[in-house]
């Protein structure tokens, strides 16, 4: 079963700490209207390989933002579903996850493990009394006992800040989609955010779109270093989408495809997939290095207002992802490229 509940903690940060006991944490103490809170964010796995898949993203910007933004003080509790604030790294289109990197706990040396990596953002939003961090994860308490870390009473907080999903053995109980963890810091002063996204080796980064189970199509597959003909990432690429046509509504949407491999392929029982979750198929051939222009028909839709679209194959796993913000989609007549 997915996790028991899912959310976003938003507090501003007191403290901070690296535990290298046998389960490694970074630990984070978090203030919200007067309430302590500690994020326990994991920075070793105990199952093989130990080293956590890491992303920083210094500027980040994503439509999900939008909503991120207007989450009050304190722990919200979030629906897993598409269309709000819940997290999902493969249907979410966040970021490129051939950008992730394996990232040892401790190393010596400078700026060159997961808990420096860590401790260079979050350090930055201890010193900035305006900054926020915003903690997507399961919560805990108020447990009756003092915090075991940074001993504030009632122990209170929130873990599992990392992919939720893709799981086997002991922890496939804990799959589901649209509950993944992450961890958003926002520096009002420049308006800027710092998005930090952390996956287990051992997760599957295809997975079933109602259990978060690994895709049955793939039972062997992990996070590949690069496209494989198991895994179809990137064959096909969503290069740009002109989601904001010139002319009154209905406009003649379009998005631009760009066959990446070197061998023809087949779109039949292809689709797109909108952010609401609307589903168009395609149809038809298209020749290694060749780009066709697709015009987008009901049910899917672009929107000016910020939105994501994915490219599924045909079982049905992932290809491409893209997302645009508001900014983006207000250029009437602009493409977005991507």
């Amino acid at each position: 079963m997915p996790l028991k509940r899912y959310g976003v903690l938003r507090a501003a940060v007191i403290d901070r700490r690296l535990e290298t006991d046998d389960t490694p944490h970074y630990q984070i103490h978090l203030r919200a209207a007067g309430v302590d809170y500690r994020a326990a964010v994991n920075v070793r796995s105990q199952l093989a390989p130990p080293d956590l898949l890491y992303l920083g993203i210094d500027d980040f910007d994503h439509p999900i933002l939008e909503q991120v933004r207007r989450l009050p003080d304190g722990f919200t509790e979030v629906e897993s579903r598409r269309g709000g604030v819940a997290i999902d790294f493969i249907r979410g289109n966040l970021f490129d996850r051939f950008a992730m990197r394996p990232v040892p706990t401790t190393k010596p040396g400078p700026d060159n493990d997961l808990g420096e990596f860590l401790d260079h953002y979050v350090q930055k939003a201890q010193g900035d009394p305006e900054a926020r961090a915003y903690v997507f994860g399961e919560p805990w308490g108020p447990e009756p006992k003092s915090d075991k870390i940074f001993g504030f009473r009632p122990g209170n907080g929130i873990h599992d800040v990392h992919m939720n999903q893709g799981n086997r053995g002991k922890f496939a109980g804990d799959n589901g989609v649209f509950q993944d963890g992450a961890l958003l810091l926002h520096f009002p002063g420049a308006d800027t955010w710092v998005a930090i996204f952390l996956a287990f080796q051992s997760q599957v980064m295809h997975t079933d779109d109602i259990t978060g189970h690994p895709a049955r199509e793939l039972p062997d597959a992990g996070p590949a270093p690069q496209p494989s003909p198991s895994e179809p990432d990137h064959l096909v690429r969503v290069v740009a989408a002109l989601v904001n046509p010139p002319g009154p509504a209905p406009e003649p949407e379009t998005v631009t495809l760009l066959n990446a491999s070197p061998g023809r392929i087949d779109l039949t029982g292809w689709s797109l997939v909108d952010s609401a979750g609307g589903r168009q198929p395609l149809a038809g051939e298209l020749a290694a290095g060749a780009v066709t222009q697709v015009p987008v028909v009901t049910p899917v839709q672009l929107g000016n207002g910020g939105g994501t679209l994915t490219l599924l194959d045909a079982r049905g796993l992932k290809v491409d992802g893209v997302a645009w913000t508001a900014g983006q989609g207000r250029r009437e007549g602009w493409s977005v490229v991507f």
